[in-house]
């Protein structure tokens, strides 16, 4: 898959894992749903670790900074690119995009069961948001933000890539205070 979704054949498949391609067709159909059913084991076993990780012991900014761990490792095996070629592809694609879409909507849901931990923690001692600043609202910002992100880091944009990661760290200072000091007091947040 070095060339891309859109470069991949079925052919090339079945040579690469030394099967007939007729078998591949048999079995998948097409390579969109071998593509996705590939998909689908990583991002299960993907979505499990980040899972697991959110439901661990630790403050909220040391999961945040795994979360950025995680990241670098998924982009650097080529994930983060296999799921922004399918969305890409599944933008003229209707039948692709109906696959694809609920793998892509897990990990929004994951963010906002993650963002109910650390508002419900807030709550319970005694912090409370005003309205506009509800779980879905936030894990909008942070889904969205992410997505944009994977997208300029795929594209090697240097200048956003900076800006993106100052505002990982950005995020990563106010888990800090909040970590240190959950009632928020009017002491001013300073990172290193």
């Amino acid at each position: 898959m070095s060339e891309g979704y859109a470069a991949l054949s079925v052919r090339e498949i079945a040579k690469d894992a030394g099967v007939n391609h007729a078998l591949i067709n048999y079995h998948f159909r097409s390579k969109d749903q071998l593509v996705i059913d590939v998909l689908d084991a990583v991002n299960q076993r993907l979505l499990s670790r980040q899972a697991a990780m959110y439901e661990s012991e630790g403050g909220f900014a040391q999961k945040w900074a795994h979360a950025r761990r995680f990241y670098e490792d998924d982009l650097a095996s080529g994930f983060v690119r296999l799921q922004a070629e399918l969305w890409a592809a599944s933008l003229a694609n209707a039948g692709l995009r109906e696959k694809f879409l609920p793998r892509l909507l897990a990990w929004k849901k994951l963010v906002l069961g993650a963002v109910r931990e650390v508002i419900d923690a807030l709550q319970a001692d005694g912090t409370k948001l005003p309205p506009p600043f509800t779980p879905e609202v936030i894990a909008c910002w942070i889904s969205e933000f992410w997505l944009g992100m994977e997208f300029i880091d795929l594209l090697g944009v240097k200048d956003e890539r900076a800006q993106h990661r100052a505002a990982l760290d950005a995020v990563q200072c106010l888990l800090e205070s909040l970590d240190a000091n959950p009632s928020l007091s009017s002491s001013p947040v300073t990172c290193n």
